[in-house]
C-alpha cells in the first residue's frame, strides 16, 4: 500500500509538472497535430504528452518500487522505452504504420517475454511444451493488439488518459487483493501519470500524448494484464478479469474493425471519425459528454471485473457471454449512428 500510494504521488507530480516543458518542447520543435478532415480540433495541438506520461511512470518506479523481481521490471522498463520510441517515431512521420504494428509491437511482447513476462491459460489447460509455446504465442498476440487498440483510441480530448487511469485503479485494487507489490505499484505509477497528464489533455486540450503516449499506455495495460494473478479467483476469472478492465477500448476496436470492413477499410490503417466517442457526440452528447459517457462505460466494465472475480468459472462464462451479446448488440445500434464514412482507397 506505502509504495502504491508513493508510486501514485510521484507520477501524478511528475506528469502534471513535466507536461508543461514538453508541450513547450514540441512547439519549438513543430511536433504538432494539425487539423484536418479526420480530426476533431480546429487548432494545430502539440504533441509529445506521453513523453510526460513515460517519465512519471519511470520515475515513480525506480523510486518507490523495492520488488526483487528485477528481471522483470527490466523487462516493463524496456519495452515501454521501445514503443514510446516507435509511437514518437510514427508521429514524426518517420515510420510506416505496418513496421509499428508488425514489427515494433511485437518486440516490445518478446521483450516481456524474455524477461518472464507471459500469458498462464494455456499451460494450466495442457502441461510441458506445447502449453508454454501456445501461452507464448497468446502473449504476443495479446500485447500487440492491446497496444493496437489503445493506439487508436486516442481520438478526442482526455478520452485514452481517462480510460487508462480508471482501468489502472481497477487494476491496482486486484493487485491489492491479491498481494501484488509489483502490479499495485506499477498500476499506482500509470493512474497518477494519466492523471497528472489529464489535467493538461481534458476538453479543450492543451496537448496530446501522441502515438508514442498511447502505444505506452497500451503496453503499460497490457503488462498490468498479464502479471494479475487473483488468490481464490477461478481460472475463469484469471483471463476474463483483465479483458473487462480494459473493456472500453477493445469494444472501440471491435466496433471500428467490424464497421470498417464492412465498408472494405483496413481498421487500423484508416483514421477516420467513425468510433464510439465520434457515434455519441454525433447522437447528441457532444464531445465532452461522450468522453465521461466512456468514462462511466469504463466504470461499469471494471465492476463487472469485480464481479467475476467472485464467481466460478461456469459463471464466469456465463457473465462474458452476457456482456459480449450486448456489445455486439451496442455495435449494432452504434452502426446506426450518424458518422463521418471514410471512403476506400481507390
Amino acid at each position: 500500500m506505502v509504495s502504491g500510494l508513493l508510486a501514485f504521488t510521484i507520477a501524478l507530480v511528475a506528469s502534471l509538472g513535466l507536461t508543461v516543458p514538453v508541450r513547450q518542447f514540441a512547439l519549438r520543435v513543430g511536433m504538432v497535430d494539425r487539423p484536418g478532415p479526420r480530426k476533431v480540433h480546429l487548432q494545430p495541438i502539440p504533441l509529445l504528452g506521453g513523453i510526460a506520461i513515460y517519465c512519471g511512470v519511470l520515475l515513480a518506479i525506480l523510486v518507490s518500487l523495492r520488488s526483487p523481481a528485477i528481471t522483470e521490471t527490466l523487462g516493463i522498463l524496456a519495452g515501454a522505452t521501445l514503443v514510446i520510441l516507435v509511437g514518437t517515431l510514427d508521429d514524426r512521420g518517420l515510420l510506416h504504420h505496418q513496421v509499428k504494428l508488425f514489427v515494433g509491437m511485437p518486440i516490445a511482447a518478446l521483450i516481456l517475454l524474455a524477461s518472464g513476462i507471459h500469458a498462464q491459460v494455456f499451460s494450466v489447460l495442457l502441461p510441458g511444451r506445447t502449453g508454454a509455446l501456445a501461452d507464448g504465442l497468446l502473449t504476443i498476440f495479446w500485447v500487440t493488439g492491446v497496444i493496437a487498440s489503445f493506439s487508436i483510441f486516442d481520438y478526442m480530448d482526455g478520452l485514452c488518459a481517462g480510460v487508462a487511469a480508471i482501468a489502472s485503479l481497477f487494476f491496482a485494487i486486484f493487485a491489492l487483493l491479491s498481494g501484488q507489490v509489483l502490479v499495485s505499484t506499477l498500476a499506482a505509477a500509470v493512474m497518477g501519470a494519466a492523471l497528472g497528464f489529464l489535467r493538461w489533455n481534458f476538453n479543450p486540450a492543451k496537448i496530446f500524448m501522441g502515438d508514442g503516449g498511447a502505444m505506452l499506455l497500451g503496453f503499460l495495460m497490457a503488462t498490468l494484464a498479464l502479471k494479475l494473478r487473483m488468490n481464490g479467483a477461478s481460472h475463469g476469472a484469471d483471463w476474463a478479469v483483465p479483458i473487462l478492465v480494459i473493456g472500453v477500448p477493445l469494444f472501440d476496436t471491435v466496433l471500428v474493425s467490424i464497421s470498417r470492413s464492412r465498408r472494405g477499410l483496413l481498421p487500423f490503417a484508416t483514421p477516420g471519425k467513425d468510433h464510439t466517442g465520434h457515434r455519441l457526440a454525433n447522437w447528441g452528447f457532444g464531445t465532452r459528454r461522450a468522453v465521461l459517457a466512456l468514462y462511466a462505460l469504463e466504470i461499469i466494465f471494471g465492476l463487472l471485473a469485480l464481479l467475476a472475480s467472485r464467481l466460478d468459472s461456469w459463471h464466469v462464462a456465463e457473465l462474458s457471454f452476457a456482456t459480449a451479446v450486448l456489445g455486439l448488440i451496442a455495435v449494432a445500434e452504434l452502426e446506426n449512428a450518424p458518422y463521418e464514412r471514410q471512403r476506400p482507397n481507390p
